[in-house]
């Protein structure tokens, strides 16, 4: 079917969370890898946690106590690059292939949007800081509601705003756990595993499982 809207996660799916401490791997030392590792996986964590609590933080004050703990736990790592590392996170490389993807979509006459947990001010420093800020109809962050995915209200957002039935969105992540709710939401569902992990949430399958977003489009 044809889809009247292609909405993305963004973290992980087009934008490269991990572009940050690879930038300043040399500086950081051998275990900058694992710091990485470790400062996405408290990230999410913190954001899970105070969606359940009803205490919320936005994501960025949620991704700064990430990077202390990831500090806390990796010892060897700089702890006097934690600026530059933030400061880095505002810019973070998008995929090779993102441009290209959201262009071709884009032309078909599809909204184009994002749908994530970063804050308003997260995202649109990194869609300019990627040139992609014209190819989106509309950039979602669940700040507006003060919870994070995968609470059914935050993928209501693109419904409500584009007034379109769920299953006429295709949306992308790279997330399981994302990919999950929005299936139960009703959307159709692709996970973008780009770096082969293992299926979760057999329950709530995605409809297509790519390496990474070029083969979207002839997905339909």
């Amino acid at each position: 079917m044809a889809h009247a809207a292609y909405v993305f996660d963004a973290y992980g799916t087009l934008f490269d969370v991990h572009a940050a401490v690879r930038k300043h791997a040399a500086k950081l030392g051998p275990d900058a890898q694992r710091l990485s590792s470790l400062w996405r996986e408290k990230q999410l964590e913190y954001s899970w946690v105070r969606a359940l609590m009803g205490q919320y933080k936005d994501f960025w004050e949620l991704t700064q106590e990430g990077l202390d703990t990831a500090f806390a736990l990796v010892p060897t790592a700089d702890k006097s690059m934690k600026d530059d590392l933030l400061n880095a996170y505002w810019e973070l490389d998008c995929y090779p292939e993102v441009p290209q993807v959201l262009t071709d979509l884009k032309a078909t006459g599809a909204k184009i949007a994002i749908l994530s947990n970063g804050s308003p001010a997260m995202l649109d420093a990194a869609a300019k800081a990627s040139g992609l800020t014209e190819l989106f109809d509309e950039i979602f962050s669940v700040d507006e509601l003060r919870t994070f995915k995968t609470n059914p209200q935050t993928y209501e957002m693109v419904t409500t705003h584009f007034r379109i039935y769920p299953e006429e969105v295709s949306f992308q992540s790279s997330n399981r756990w994302d990919v999950a709710g929005a299936t139960a939401f009703g959307f159709r569902t692709v996970w973008m595993n780009r770096t082969g992990m293992p299926d979760e949430y057999t329950d709530l399958a995605p409809k297509a499982v790519l390496a990474d977003l070029t083969g979207l489009a002839a997905l339909g």
